[in-house]
Protein backbone atom coordinates (compact mmCIF):
# COMPACT_ATOMS: atom_id res chain seq x y z
CA UNK A 1 0.00 0.00 0.00
CA UNK A 2 1.60 3.24 -1.17
CA UNK A 3 0.93 7.15 -0.25
CA UNK A 4 -1.07 7.56 -3.21
CA UNK A 5 -4.25 5.59 -1.64
CA UNK A 6 -4.92 7.75 0.90
CA UNK A 7 -6.25 10.56 -0.66
CA UNK A 8 -3.80 13.14 -0.21
CA UNK A 9 -3.16 16.28 -2.11
CA UNK A 10 -1.21 16.16 -5.25
CA UNK A 11 2.03 18.97 -3.98
CA UNK A 12 1.72 16.80 -1.02
CA UNK A 13 2.37 13.29 -2.76
CA UNK A 14 5.17 15.02 -4.69
CA UNK A 15 7.09 16.26 -1.61
CA UNK A 16 6.73 12.96 -0.62
CA UNK A 17 7.98 11.43 -3.55
CA UNK A 18 11.22 13.82 -3.40
CA UNK A 19 11.49 12.74 0.06
CA UNK A 20 12.36 8.97 -1.32
CA UNK A 21 9.44 7.25 0.80
CA UNK A 22 7.21 4.58 -0.57
CA UNK A 23 5.48 2.62 1.95
CA UNK A 24 3.99 4.01 4.76
CA UNK A 25 4.77 3.01 8.11
CA UNK A 26 1.68 1.07 10.68
CA UNK A 27 1.35 4.45 12.65
CA UNK A 28 1.15 6.64 9.20
CA UNK A 29 -1.51 3.95 7.51
CA UNK A 30 -3.42 4.33 10.69
CA UNK A 31 -3.40 7.83 11.81
CA UNK A 32 -2.95 9.34 7.71
CA UNK A 33 -6.92 8.32 7.27
CA UNK A 34 -8.51 9.25 10.49
CA UNK A 35 -6.87 12.73 10.37
CA UNK A 36 -8.06 13.30 6.50
CA UNK A 37 -11.51 12.78 8.47
CA UNK A 38 -10.91 15.44 10.30
CA UNK A 39 -11.09 13.74 13.62
CA UNK A 40 -9.05 13.36 16.85
CA UNK A 41 -6.18 11.37 17.32
CA UNK A 42 -4.53 9.87 20.20
CA UNK A 43 -1.22 8.69 19.43
CA UNK A 44 1.90 6.17 20.63
CA UNK A 45 4.10 4.55 18.77
CA UNK A 46 8.04 3.50 19.50
CA UNK A 47 10.81 6.14 18.45
CA UNK A 48 11.86 6.47 14.47
CA UNK A 49 8.15 4.93 13.13
CA UNK A 50 7.19 7.99 11.16
CA UNK A 51 5.44 10.13 13.40
CA UNK A 52 5.95 13.41 12.14
CA UNK A 53 4.50 12.16 8.61
CA UNK A 54 1.63 10.73 10.05
CA UNK A 55 0.42 14.41 11.50
CA UNK A 56 1.98 16.41 8.95
CA UNK A 57 0.59 14.74 5.23
CA UNK A 58 -2.98 15.02 6.16
CA UNK A 59 -3.13 18.31 7.73
CA UNK A 60 -0.85 19.58 4.98
CA UNK A 61 -3.66 18.17 2.58
CA UNK A 62 -6.55 19.59 4.37
CA UNK A 63 -4.40 23.27 4.61
CA UNK A 64 -4.28 23.16 0.47
CA UNK A 65 -2.59 26.34 -0.35
CA UNK A 66 -1.63 29.55 1.45
CA UNK A 67 -4.33 32.13 2.68
CA UNK A 68 -3.64 35.41 4.26
CA UNK A 69 -4.67 36.17 7.52
CA UNK A 70 -4.50 34.18 11.11
CA UNK A 71 -2.25 30.94 10.79
CA UNK A 72 -4.25 28.03 11.04
CA UNK A 73 -2.16 25.21 12.14
CA UNK A 74 -0.19 24.88 15.47
CA UNK A 75 2.31 21.88 16.69
CA UNK A 76 4.06 22.12 20.06
CA UNK A 77 6.88 20.53 20.54
CA UNK A 78 8.70 20.58 24.33
CA UNK A 79 12.18 21.54 22.93
CA UNK A 80 13.92 23.98 20.40
CA UNK A 81 15.51 20.62 18.77
CA UNK A 82 12.47 18.95 18.40
CA UNK A 83 10.38 22.20 17.12
CA UNK A 84 13.27 23.22 14.55
CA UNK A 85 13.45 18.90 13.17
CA UNK A 86 9.90 19.48 12.65
CA UNK A 87 9.25 22.73 11.05
CA UNK A 88 12.21 21.19 8.60
CA UNK A 89 10.25 17.99 7.91
CA UNK A 90 6.88 19.76 7.22
CA UNK A 91 8.45 21.98 4.53
CA UNK A 92 10.39 19.21 2.97
CA UNK A 93 6.77 17.73 2.80
CA UNK A 94 4.95 21.49 1.82
CA UNK A 95 8.39 21.95 -1.13
CA UNK A 96 5.37 22.29 -3.92
CA UNK A 97 3.13 24.30 -2.11
CA UNK A 98 2.86 27.89 -0.89
CA UNK A 99 2.21 27.09 1.88
CA UNK A 100 3.88 29.62 5.22
CA UNK A 101 5.71 28.21 7.90
CA UNK A 102 7.07 29.28 11.13
CA UNK A 103 9.33 28.27 14.04
CA UNK A 104 9.12 29.46 17.38
CA UNK A 105 11.58 28.65 20.12
CA UNK A 106 13.70 30.49 22.86
CA UNK A 107 17.74 31.18 23.11
CA UNK A 108 17.30 32.93 19.63
CA UNK A 109 16.38 36.81 18.67
CA UNK A 110 12.51 37.28 18.47
CA UNK A 111 12.92 39.61 15.25
CA UNK A 112 12.92 36.92 12.53
CA UNK A 113 9.98 35.08 13.72
CA UNK A 114 7.85 38.27 14.22
CA UNK A 115 8.89 39.41 10.81
CA UNK A 116 7.67 36.03 9.71
CA UNK A 117 3.68 36.48 11.79
CA UNK A 118 3.99 39.79 10.15
CA UNK A 119 4.08 38.72 6.40
CA UNK A 120 0.92 36.08 7.66
CA UNK A 121 2.16 32.34 7.82
CA UNK A 122 -0.30 28.93 7.43
CA UNK A 123 1.79 26.92 10.39
CA UNK A 124 3.65 27.53 13.47
CA UNK A 125 5.73 24.61 15.25
CA UNK A 126 7.04 26.28 18.82
CA UNK A 127 7.59 25.37 22.14
CA UNK A 128 5.02 26.68 24.48
CA UNK A 129 7.23 29.24 26.56
CA UNK A 130 8.29 31.33 23.30
CA UNK A 131 5.09 31.07 21.78
CA UNK A 132 3.36 32.57 24.74
CA UNK A 133 5.86 35.32 25.13
CA UNK A 134 4.54 35.88 21.44
CA UNK A 135 0.83 36.09 22.41
CA UNK A 136 1.63 38.29 25.15
CA UNK A 137 3.07 40.56 22.71
CA UNK A 138 0.29 40.43 20.56
CA UNK A 139 2.15 39.46 17.45
CA UNK A 140 0.77 35.53 17.50
CA UNK A 141 -3.33 34.88 17.45
CA UNK A 142 -4.93 31.64 17.91
CA UNK A 143 -8.24 32.16 17.02
CA UNK A 144 -7.62 31.08 13.60
CA UNK A 145 -6.34 27.63 14.43
CA UNK A 146 -7.96 24.61 12.40
CA UNK A 147 -5.62 22.16 13.53
CA UNK A 148 -3.78 21.89 17.03
CA UNK A 149 -0.70 18.82 17.18
CA UNK A 150 0.60 18.61 20.84
CA UNK A 151 3.58 16.14 20.12
CA UNK A 152 5.41 14.30 23.16
CA UNK A 153 3.01 15.49 25.40
CA UNK A 154 4.51 13.42 28.72
CA UNK A 155 7.74 15.45 27.81
CA UNK A 156 5.91 18.82 28.11
CA UNK A 157 4.64 17.28 31.27
CA UNK A 158 8.00 16.35 32.43
CA UNK A 159 9.48 19.90 31.70
CA UNK A 160 6.40 21.70 33.89
CA UNK A 161 4.63 22.79 30.21
CA UNK A 162 1.62 21.66 31.25
CA UNK A 163 0.02 24.74 32.69
CA UNK A 164 1.93 27.09 29.63
CA UNK A 165 -0.05 24.28 27.45
CA UNK A 166 -3.26 24.68 28.87
CA UNK A 167 -3.08 28.26 28.55
CA UNK A 168 -2.31 28.00 24.75
CA UNK A 169 -4.51 25.30 23.97
CA UNK A 170 -7.65 27.62 26.04
CA UNK A 171 -6.90 30.25 23.24
CA UNK A 172 -7.43 28.46 20.19
CA UNK A 173 -11.32 27.85 19.00
CA UNK A 174 -13.03 25.01 20.78
CA UNK A 175 -14.33 23.82 17.23
CA UNK A 176 -10.83 22.39 15.61
CA UNK A 177 -9.17 19.20 15.24
CA UNK A 178 -6.51 18.02 18.35
CA UNK A 179 -4.23 15.22 17.49
CA UNK A 180 -2.09 14.29 20.45
CA UNK A 181 1.22 12.13 20.72
CA UNK A 182 2.59 10.61 23.67
CA UNK A 183 4.56 7.74 25.05
CA UNK A 184 2.67 7.31 28.14
CA UNK A 185 -0.42 8.42 29.66
CA UNK A 186 -0.40 9.19 33.28
CA UNK A 187 -3.29 10.81 34.77
CA UNK A 188 -2.57 14.56 34.21
CA UNK A 189 -2.74 13.79 29.82
CA UNK A 190 -5.89 11.76 31.17
CA UNK A 191 -7.35 15.20 32.02
CA UNK A 192 -5.70 17.16 29.49
CA UNK A 193 -7.27 14.59 26.57
CA UNK A 194 -10.68 14.58 28.56
CA UNK A 195 -10.89 18.51 28.45
CA UNK A 196 -9.37 19.20 24.66
CA UNK A 197 -10.14 16.56 22.60
CA UNK A 198 -13.37 15.11 21.26
CA UNK A 199 -13.96 11.42 20.40
CA UNK A 200 -10.63 10.63 19.80
CA UNK A 201 -9.13 7.50 18.45
CA UNK A 202 -6.17 6.15 19.68
CA UNK A 203 -3.48 4.73 17.91
CA UNK A 204 -0.69 2.66 19.74
CA UNK A 205 1.87 0.67 17.64
CA UNK A 206 3.92 -1.29 19.56
CA UNK A 207 4.01 -1.64 23.49
CA UNK A 208 4.73 1.21 25.24
CA UNK A 209 7.14 0.00 27.30
CA UNK A 210 8.92 -2.17 25.02
CA UNK A 211 12.25 -1.16 23.48
CA UNK A 212 12.88 -1.79 19.97
CA UNK A 213 13.40 -5.54 18.98
CA UNK A 214 16.29 -4.45 16.72
CA UNK A 215 18.64 -3.17 20.00
CA UNK A 216 20.55 -5.37 22.02
CA UNK A 217 20.89 -4.74 25.21
CA UNK A 218 23.89 -5.55 27.89
CA UNK A 219 25.07 -3.70 31.22
CA UNK A 220 28.59 -3.50 32.48
CA UNK A 221 28.82 -3.48 36.66
CA UNK A 222 31.96 -1.27 37.91
CA UNK A 223 33.70 0.22 40.53
CA UNK A 224 31.86 4.23 40.64
CA UNK A 225 35.91 4.89 40.63
CA UNK A 226 36.36 3.39 37.28
CA UNK A 227 33.47 4.49 35.39
CA UNK A 228 35.44 6.77 33.28
CA UNK A 229 38.51 3.79 32.95
CA UNK A 230 35.52 1.52 31.62
CA UNK A 231 33.91 4.04 28.99
CA UNK A 232 37.38 4.91 27.63
CA UNK A 233 37.69 1.06 27.27
CA UNK A 234 34.12 0.29 25.45
CA UNK A 235 35.08 2.96 22.87
CA UNK A 236 38.31 1.85 22.25
CA UNK A 237 36.93 -1.70 21.41
CA UNK A 238 33.69 -1.16 19.97
CA UNK A 239 32.94 -0.80 16.65
CA UNK A 240 30.67 1.62 15.89
CA UNK A 241 29.36 4.37 13.42
CA UNK A 242 28.06 6.52 16.04
CA UNK A 243 27.64 6.97 19.59
CA UNK A 244 25.23 8.73 22.18
CA UNK A 245 26.54 8.53 25.23
CA UNK A 246 23.84 9.77 27.52
CA UNK A 247 24.65 11.05 31.06
CA UNK A 248 22.30 12.52 34.39
CA UNK A 249 23.25 16.47 34.48
CA UNK A 250 24.48 18.69 32.54
CA UNK A 251 27.70 19.06 34.42
CA UNK A 252 28.16 15.36 33.95
CA UNK A 253 28.23 15.71 30.45
CA UNK A 254 30.33 18.55 30.43
CA UNK A 255 32.86 16.29 32.28
CA UNK A 256 32.48 13.18 30.00
CA UNK A 257 32.84 15.41 27.09
CA UNK A 258 36.61 16.54 28.08
CA UNK A 259 37.53 13.45 29.28
CA UNK A 260 36.37 12.19 25.78
CA UNK A 261 38.24 14.83 23.71
CA UNK A 262 41.07 14.30 26.18
CA UNK A 263 41.84 10.87 24.70
CA UNK A 264 40.95 11.92 20.88
CA UNK A 265 37.91 11.48 20.69
CA UNK A 266 35.18 13.61 18.29
CA UNK A 267 33.04 15.13 20.30
CA UNK A 268 29.77 17.13 20.45
CA UNK A 269 27.98 18.35 23.53
CA UNK A 270 24.35 18.77 23.94
CA UNK A 271 22.37 19.69 26.76
CA UNK A 272 20.09 22.72 28.03
CA UNK A 273 22.95 25.13 29.04
CA UNK A 274 24.25 25.21 25.88
CA UNK A 275 23.60 28.09 23.55
CA UNK A 276 21.11 27.67 20.52
CA UNK A 277 24.05 27.63 17.92
CA UNK A 278 26.12 25.53 20.09
CA UNK A 279 23.48 23.17 19.74
CA UNK A 280 22.46 23.43 16.51
CA UNK A 281 25.94 22.86 15.68
CA UNK A 282 26.63 19.86 18.13
CA UNK A 283 23.18 17.75 15.81
CA UNK A 284 24.85 18.77 12.45
CA UNK A 285 28.15 17.84 13.30
CA UNK A 286 26.95 14.47 14.32
CA UNK A 287 24.12 13.83 11.78
CA UNK A 288 27.00 14.52 9.10
CA UNK A 289 29.77 12.45 10.57
CA UNK A 290 32.14 15.87 11.83
CA UNK A 291 31.24 14.34 15.49
CA UNK A 292 31.82 10.52 16.56
CA UNK A 293 30.46 10.54 19.29
CA UNK A 294 27.68 12.53 21.05
CA UNK A 295 27.08 13.69 24.89
CA UNK A 296 23.90 14.87 26.22
CA UNK A 297 21.38 14.67 28.98
CA UNK A 298 17.90 13.34 28.26
CA UNK A 299 17.19 16.34 25.98
CA UNK A 300 18.15 14.36 23.34
CA UNK A 301 16.08 11.29 24.22
CA UNK A 302 13.18 11.75 22.82
CA UNK A 303 12.09 12.38 19.06
CA UNK A 304 15.14 13.87 17.64
CA UNK A 305 16.00 11.97 14.20
CA UNK A 306 19.58 11.11 14.07
CA UNK A 307 19.77 8.14 11.48
CA UNK A 308 22.73 5.44 11.64
CA UNK A 309 23.35 5.43 15.37
CA UNK A 310 25.30 2.26 15.88
CA UNK A 311 25.12 2.39 19.59
CA UNK A 312 23.87 4.89 22.77
CA UNK A 313 26.22 4.11 26.42
CA UNK A 314 24.19 5.38 29.61
CA UNK A 315 27.10 6.61 31.62
CA UNK A 316 24.41 7.44 34.40
CA UNK A 317 21.36 5.00 34.54
CA UNK A 318 18.24 6.78 34.37
CA UNK A 319 16.22 8.13 36.99
CA UNK A 320 13.32 6.98 35.40
CA UNK A 321 12.63 3.88 33.86
CA UNK A 322 10.64 5.53 30.61
CA UNK A 323 13.44 7.48 29.86
CA UNK A 324 15.88 4.25 29.29
CA UNK A 325 13.49 3.35 26.96
CA UNK A 326 13.43 6.68 25.12
CA UNK A 327 17.65 6.83 25.62
CA UNK A 328 18.20 3.50 23.70
CA UNK A 329 15.44 4.31 21.19
CA UNK A 330 17.98 6.55 19.50
CA UNK A 331 19.68 3.59 17.78
CA UNK A 332 17.92 0.18 16.11
CA UNK A 333 15.77 2.38 14.19
CA UNK A 334 13.88 1.99 11.48
CA UNK A 335 13.98 -1.80 11.67
CA UNK A 336 18.36 -1.03 12.13
CA UNK A 337 20.07 -2.82 14.32
CA UNK A 338 22.01 -1.39 17.39
CA UNK A 339 23.59 -1.54 20.31
CA UNK A 340 22.16 -0.18 24.15
CA UNK A 341 25.33 -0.14 27.29
CA UNK A 342 24.91 0.45 30.49
CA UNK A 343 27.50 1.11 32.84
CA UNK A 344 26.21 0.45 36.18
CA UNK A 345 27.40 1.58 39.85
CA UNK A 346 26.33 -0.64 42.99
CA UNK A 347 23.97 2.73 44.12
CA UNK A 348 21.85 2.39 40.39
CA UNK A 349 20.67 -1.16 41.57
CA UNK A 350 17.75 0.50 42.65
CA UNK A 351 16.76 2.18 38.85
CA UNK A 352 17.98 -0.79 37.46
CA UNK A 353 15.29 -2.98 38.72
CA UNK A 354 13.03 -0.50 38.06
CA UNK A 355 14.01 -0.62 34.32
CA UNK A 356 13.52 -4.05 34.05
CA UNK A 357 10.08 -4.62 35.94
CA UNK A 358 8.60 -1.47 33.43
CA UNK A 359 10.08 -3.29 30.39
CA UNK A 360 9.17 -6.83 31.80
CA UNK A 361 12.58 -8.46 31.44
CA UNK A 362 16.33 -8.85 32.64
CA UNK A 363 19.19 -6.96 31.24
CA UNK A 364 21.97 -9.29 30.74
CA UNK A 365 25.02 -8.14 32.84
CA UNK A 366 28.52 -8.84 31.60
CA UNK A 367 31.99 -8.94 32.35
CA UNK A 368 34.34 -6.39 30.16
CA UNK A 369 36.98 -9.53 28.88
CA UNK A 370 40.56 -8.45 29.45
CA UNK A 371 39.33 -5.22 31.79
CA UNK A 372 41.60 -4.77 34.98
CA UNK A 373 38.32 -4.66 37.41
CA UNK A 374 38.77 -2.90 40.86
CA UNK A 375 36.15 -5.19 43.25
CA UNK A 376 35.74 -3.11 46.17
CA UNK A 377 32.61 -1.00 45.31
CA UNK A 378 31.54 -3.31 42.70
CA UNK A 379 27.51 -4.76 42.92
CA UNK A 380 28.63 -7.85 44.74
CA UNK A 381 31.52 -7.29 46.17
CA UNK A 382 33.64 -10.83 46.52
CA UNK A 383 34.49 -12.54 49.92
CA UNK A 384 38.57 -13.20 49.94
CA UNK A 385 39.73 -15.58 47.30
CA UNK A 386 35.99 -15.88 46.07
CA UNK A 387 35.87 -14.29 42.04
CA UNK A 388 33.17 -12.21 41.55
CA UNK A 389 30.13 -13.04 39.45
CA UNK A 390 29.59 -11.02 36.26
CA UNK A 391 27.61 -13.43 34.40
CA UNK A 392 29.24 -14.54 31.22
CA UNK A 393 32.77 -13.76 30.59
CA UNK A 394 32.67 -14.46 27.10
CA UNK A 395 32.54 -11.54 24.87
CA UNK A 396 29.05 -10.75 23.77
CA UNK A 397 27.75 -11.73 20.95
CA UNK A 398 25.24 -9.39 18.89
CA UNK A 399 23.26 -9.49 15.56
CA UNK A 400 25.89 -12.12 14.22
CA UNK A 401 29.23 -10.59 15.06
CA UNK A 402 31.37 -9.59 18.27
CA UNK A 403 31.13 -6.38 19.57
CA UNK A 404 34.70 -6.06 19.89
CA UNK A 405 37.66 -6.85 17.85
CA UNK A 406 39.27 -9.92 19.65
CA UNK A 407 43.00 -7.66 20.08
CA UNK A 408 41.01 -4.55 21.57
CA UNK A 409 42.03 -1.62 19.17
CA UNK A 410 38.71 -0.43 18.21
CA UNK A 411 37.71 0.54 14.43
CA UNK A 412 35.13 2.93 13.50
CA UNK A 413 32.47 0.37 11.68
CA UNK A 414 32.22 1.55 7.72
Amino acid sequence: MGFTTFGLAPQILEGVKAMGYTDPTPIQLRAIPTLLEGRDIIGSAQTGTGKTAAFALPILSRLGSHKPGLARVLILEPTRELAAQVEVAIRDYARYTDLRIVVMFGGVGYGAQKEAMLKGVDIIVATPGRLLDHMGQGIVKLEGIESLVLDEADRMLDMGFMPDVKRIVQHCPRKRQTALFSATIPPVIETLIQWCMHDPETIEIGARRSPAETVKHVVYPVAEAQKNELLIELLERVHYDSVIIFCRTKHGADRVATLLKNSNHAVAVLHSNRTQKEREQALSGFREGKFEVLVATDIAARGLDIASVSHVINYDVPLHAEDYVHRIGRTGRAENTGDAFTILVAEENKQLAAIERYIGKPIPREKLEGFNYTYSTVLDAPKPGATPNYGSTRAVRVHGGYHFSPAGGGRRRR
